[in-house]
């Protein structure tokens, strides 16, 4: 178990008031305004603790570094802008997937990422 400090609570709050996946320069950033001294070896050593102790889960998309998120939120997707690189959370599933997959196969889990442009990036 870790030890409570100022950076891991401030890396734990940026991550619950952000609310979306978030990138370790992105943790840094937001986190710097709470800890100015805050450092990335520390938000990477916070974030792989985050995970091992199951407070926090990578975010693994195709060809991109892993983006951290909070653990214990329903089934979900995401959106990544291409434009600034941000990843949003999008609600729910679109459902079942039994009906697309070849005779015989058994789906195990599934990751939907959709890609586009974010509202502050604009059309």
């Amino acid at each position: 178990m870790e030890r409570f400090t100022r950076q891991r609570q401030a890396i734990r709050e940026v991550m619950a008031e952000l609310d979306r996946p978030l990138s370790p320069a992105e943790v840094l950033e937001a986190a710097r305004r709470k800890v100015p001294s805050l450092g990335i070896a520390t938000v990477y050593r916070t974030l792989k603790g985050l995970v091992e102790e199951g407070s926090a889960v990578a975010v693994e998309l195709p060809g991109q570094a892993p983006r951290y998120e909070l653990s214990g939120k329903r089934h979900h997707h995401h959106f990544h802008c291409t434009h600034c690189g941000k990843v949003f959370e999008l609600e729910g599933c679109p459902g079942d997937f039994s009906s697309m997959l070849p005779q015989g196969f058994q789906a195990e889990r599934h990751e939907i990422v959709l890609y586009g442009r974010c509202v502050e990036c604009g059309v």
